[in-house]
């Protein structure tokens, strides 16, 4: 099982690799603060999604450290790779607190998200190395991550069998002890 690591010390912010990230990979920095990710988010106490970009599979971008997105990613990001995918769980101090985010967040909420840290970039008007290995780059991700998609359906589908497989096996045995007692004392 993947370790879980507590990035913010009191249990606030936790994160389970669920994919490495290449060893070459780059992460964020001062030079590098403007990321791009792609998530999914769930309330942990009925794993319900609040917010997504698979289904349109959208990248959602910000700047590390400046406030624009909950603590809990500003602390976590900080400590991905482009490529690594992780699992982060948010306590409410570290998300939306007492407020929550109405509709969608109730008060107090622990958060669950799976996120994908994309590309990491430069503010604007810095400089990049070769756009076309930029592109290149992202394509790849774009690849592991169509991959990585199609392996989760494959896993729920085999899933899904083996519960139906496990269930004719239970009826069939209900429908032989039914049958075993017909007849008797009659």
């Amino acid at each position: 099982m993947a370790e879980i690591i507590d990035l913010s010390g009191d249990g606030g912010v936790l994160k389970t690799v669920v994919r490495k990230a290449k060893d070459d990979a780059i992460a964020p920095s001062d030079s590098l603060p403007l990321v791009d990710v792609h998530y999914e988010g769930t309330l942990a106490e009925n794993g319900e999604v609040f917010d997504t970009t698979h289904e349109d599979n959208s990248i959602f971008s910000f700047e590390i450290g400046q406030g624009a997105v909950i603590k809990a990613w500003d602390i976590a990001l900080r400590t991905m790779k482009v490529g690594e995918v992780a699992k982060i769980t948010c306590k409410p101090e570290y998300a939306y607190g007492t407020a929550g985010s109405p509709l969608e967040i109730p008060p107090n909420a622990t958060l669950i998200f799976e996120v994908e840290l994309v590309a990491c970039r430069p503010r604007k008007g810095s400089s990049v190395g070769s756009v076309s290995d930029e592109k290149a780059r992202l394509e790849e991700l774009k690849k592991q991550r169509e991959l990585a998609a199609a392996t989760k359906e494959e896993e729920k589908k085999k899933r899904e069998e083996a519960k139906a497989a496990a269930a004719a096996r239970v009826q069939a045995k209900l429908d032989a002890k039914k049958g075993k007692g017909k007849g008797k004392g009659k």
